[in-house]
């Protein structure tokens, strides 16, 4: 066998070696998770939830004793997880933070719903809030909740959906929530820019979705 012969071999064989791992490659990007929504359609939410500062030792504690949202999911098989719902209205009241009443408002709408995993066992959605923006103001306080930045309108919370219950629940840990616009510099001596906030909470979904994923 020549040198050019052996050469020309080995580059075949590599080259197709080469498609084999780029073509696995794309068959586990294609893979995808989908999901089935049953009905779909205008979805309302009704609970209670409260923020707690995870970084000052103090955790502070904000407290609504009324959250209502609104908005919609797709319905429907094969569907994406990512942009599952949105959320175009959202409400807080009862609110207070340090035992103080605060008036919270909403920005960045329409949030998103996401659903990132599905356990077949318990019939419950694990996924995510995503687009928060949440601005408290009280006598000598002004915060922001959001992710990265006042106003950047991408913050996150961790949340599950459970089929048999038609409840969503708030996890706190597995965001992004962060305090910021901090004014006048703290909220009451101890929220300060950029720490750590998580949600917590639970509510029901009306008319009750059942979300699977294969």
């Amino acid at each position: 066998m020549t040198i050019r012969t052996r050469l020309t071999r080995n580059m075949v064989l590599t080259g197709a070696a080469a498609a084999l791992v780029i073509g696995a490659s794309a068959g586990v990007a294609l893979a995808a998770t989908t999901w089935t929504v049953k009905p779909g359609g205008a979805i309302a939410f009704s609970g209670s939830a409260q923020v707690k500062d995870a970084t000052n030792s103090a955790h502070v504690v904000a407290k609504c004793t009324s959250v209502k949202m609104s908005g919609s999911v797709k319905k429907g098989s094969g569907l994406a997880g990512a942009g599952l719902g949105t959320i175009t209205k959202a409400s807080f009241s009862g609110c207070t933070l340090a035992g103080v009443g605060i008036t919270v408002t909403t920005h960045g709408l329409p949030w998103k719903l996401n659903a990132t995993s599905f356990a077949k066992a318990t019939g419950v959605t694990t996924g995510t809030i995503s687009g928060i923006d949440l601005v408290a103001k009280t006598t000598g306080c002004t915060a922001t909740l959001d992710g990265t930045g006042a106003g950047k309108n991408n913050g996150r919370t961790k949340i599950t959906y459970t089929n048999s219950t038609g409840k969503i629940k708030l996890l706190g840990p597995g965001g992004n929530l962060h305090s910021w616009g901090i004014t006048p510099g703290t909220c009451f001596g101890v929220i300060a820019n950029g720490d750590v906030q998580q949600a917590s909470g639970s509510g029901t979904v009306t008319p009750k979705q059942t979300i699977t994923s294969p």
